[in-house]
């Protein structure tokens, strides 16, 4: 996967976290992927719409999903889809202009898949411990902000 020419520079392990971060907020909320990230190798952050801060319990419920799938050791894995075909099943606004009519699909064993020009490892385990640093919510978004700390 790191052949791939990408306009992203993030550290593999917290971009391929960061993708599981998303799946599980989606299926635990239902409100969608975040709408802005900032992903560096010591932290990194989401941002959310969403109506309130987490509670100390959904905090723990997300480490714990996180977690497992990342001790799943799932294989992380790329597959390329047609424009017209990949808008039926993802959200493309996000994707840059030059992007083209074959879509690069990041998929995580089946848990996740979503459009991603970025590096990433290539099973879960690779990714190690994740941990989520802090919450806060103001004016409809809520932020995320973990680590990986077993570096």
């Amino acid at each position: 996967m790191n052949d791939i020419k990408s306009n992203k520079n993030y550290d593999p392990r917290m971009h391929s976290a960061e993708h599981i971060l998303n799946q599980t907020m989606v299926r635990m909320f239902n409100k969608g992927r975040s709408f802005s990230n900032h992903i560096e190798k010591k932290k990194s952050k989401c941002d959310y719409h969403f109506d309130r801060n987490l509670t100390e319990e959904e905090v723990r419920s997300i480490n714990e999903k996180v977690n497992e799938i990342i001790q799943k050791d799932l294989p992380v894995y790329e597959e390329f889809m047609n424009r017209n075909e990949a808008e039926k099943y993802f959200q493309l606004s996000r994707l840059p202009e030059e992007a083209g009519d074959t879509i690069r699909i990041i998929k995580i064993g089946d848990y996740d898949a979503c459009p991603c020009s970025g590096v990433h490892v290539k099973s879960t385990k690779e990714i190690g411990k994740f941990q989520i640093i802090s919450t806060s919510f103001e004016n409809g978004v809520l932020r995320v902000r973990f680590k990986l700390p077993n570096e």
